[in-house]
C-alpha cells in the first residue's frame, strides 16, 4: 500500500465515522420535524434533543478532519471539489451552521414562538443538510467533477440524477440510523415511546431498500463508471450493506435493539466502503487516480504521522464520551 493509499484509507474513516454518527444526528432532527404538533410531539422531541445533546457538536469533529486531511493529502482534489461543487457545499455550511444554532437557542428560548420558530429551523436544516451532502457525493461518484480549479458546471455538477438520488437516500438513510439508535434511548428513558420509533425505523428501512432498488436502475442509465465499479469491485460490500439491513429489520421485529442498533451502524459501513471500492482507483471517477492526484510523498508521510498521534489523543476522549452518554452519565440529573 502507497502512502497515497493509507492517507485515503484514513481519511476515508472519518467519512465512516461522520456517515454513522452525524448521520444518526441529523436523522434524529428529521424525526423532530415530524414528531406532530407542539403539544403531541413533545415527548418525543424531549427525548431527541437529551439523545444528541451530548455529541451533536462532537461529530462534526470528523468532517473537520476529513476537510483537512483532503487539503492536505490531495490539494488539487480538494481545489476541484470546492470550486465546482460550491453550491452544494454551501448549502451544507449553512445547514450546520443554523442547526448547532437553532438547537442551542430553542434550549434557552422562553417563548414558545421563539421555541417553535428555533425549532423548525433545527428541524429543517438536519434534513437540507444530508441532502445536499449526498447531492455532493454523487458529484464525486460520477464524472461531473473535473480535475482543476473551476473547470466543472456549477449546477449540473450536483443537480443531476445520481446526486439528487444520493441526496434523497442520505436523508432517508439518516432517518433510519436515527430511528434504530432512538429506539435503545427510549427503552432506556421512556419505554413508552419504544414502540413508535420502532414503526418508524421499519418503514424507514424498507424505503430505503426500496430506494436502493430504484437507484440501480437510476445509476445505471447515469452513471454506468459507478455502476460497474459498485457492481463488480464494490459488489461484496453492497451485498453486505443489503443483508446488514434485511438483518436490521428483523432484530427490530424481535425488539432486540441495541443488537439492531449495530447492524444498522454495519449497513451504512458496507455502503461507504463500498462506494469507495467501486470508485478505486479513481479520486475523481475518470479523471485522476489516487497517486495522480496525491501531494509530495514526504507531506503524506508527515501527514500519516499528524493522524495518528492526533488519533492517540482524540479517539479515546471521544469513546469515553459516547460511552458516558449511553450510560447517561451526563445526565443533568445524574
Amino acid at each position: 500500500m502507497t502512502a497515497a493509499e493509507v492517507v485515503l484509507v484514513l481519511m476515508w474513516g472519518g467519512v465512516t465515522a461522520y456517515a454513522v454518527f452525524a448521520g444518526a444526528d441529523f436523522g434524529a432532527g428529521f424525526w423532530d420535524l415530524t414528531a406532530g404538533s407542539a403539544s403531541k410531539g413533545r415527548a418525543r422531541r424531549e427525548l431527541i434533543a437529551h439523545s444528541i445533546a451530548p455529541v451533536w457538536e462532537a461529530n462534526h469533529v470528523w468532517l473537520i478532519y476529513v476537510l483537512v486531511v483532503l487539503w492536505t493529502g490531495f490539494p488539487r482534489v480538494f481545489a476541484a471539489i470546492m470550486s465546482t461543487l460550491y453550491i452544494p457545499l454551501t448549502a451544507v455550511a449553512a445547514g450546520v451552521i443554523m442547526r448547532g444554532a437553532a438547537f442551542a437557542f430553542r434550549k434557552a428560548a422562553t417563548d414558545l414562538a421563539l421555541e417553535r420558530a428555533f425549532g423548525a429551523t433545527f428541524a429543517a436544516s438536519s434534513v437540507i443538510t444530508p441532502f445536499f451532502l449526498g447531492t455532493i457525493a454523487g458529484g464525486v461518484a460520477t464524472t461531473r467533477v473535473p480535475f482543476g480549479n473551476a473547470t466543472g458546471d456549477a449546477i449540473s455538477s450536483w443537480f443531476n440524477p445520481t446526486s439528487v438520488f444520493g441526496g434523497v437516500l442520505a436523508v432517508g438513510t439518516c432517518a433510519f440510523l436515527a430511528a434504530v439508535f432512538l429506539c435503545v434511548d427510549a427503552s432506556h428513558r421512556a419505554p413508552d415511546l419504544v414502540d413508535g420509533f420502532r414503526r418508524r425505523a421499519i418503514g424507514a428501512g424498507s424505503i430505503c431498500g426500496v430506494l436502493a432498488l430504484a437507484g440501480v436502475a437510476i445509476v445505471h442509465a447515469d452513471a454506468p463508471d459507478l455502476y460497474h465499479g459498485l457492481t463488480h469491485r464494490g459488489l461484496p460490500l453492497v451485498i453486505a450493506s443489503a443483508a446488514a439491513g434485511i438483518a436490521t429489520l428483523v432484530l427490530l421485529r424481535a425488539r432486540r435493539y441495541v443488537i439492531a442498533r449495530a447492524t444498522a451502524a454495519i449497513a451504512v459501513v458496507a455502503v461507504v466502503w463500498g462506494w469507495a471500492a467501486g470508485q478505486y482507483p479513481y479520486m475523481l471517477e475518470g479523471a485522476v487516480t489516487i497517486q495522480e492526484a496525491a501531494g509530495a510523498r514526504e507531506t503524506l508521510v508527515v501527514l500519516v504521522a499528524a493522524i495518528v498521534i492526533g488519533g492517540a489523543v482524540l479517539a479515546p476522549s471521544l469513546l469515553w464520551l459516547f460511552v458516558l452518554a449511553t450510560r447517561g452519565a451526563l445526565d443533568q440529573d445524574a
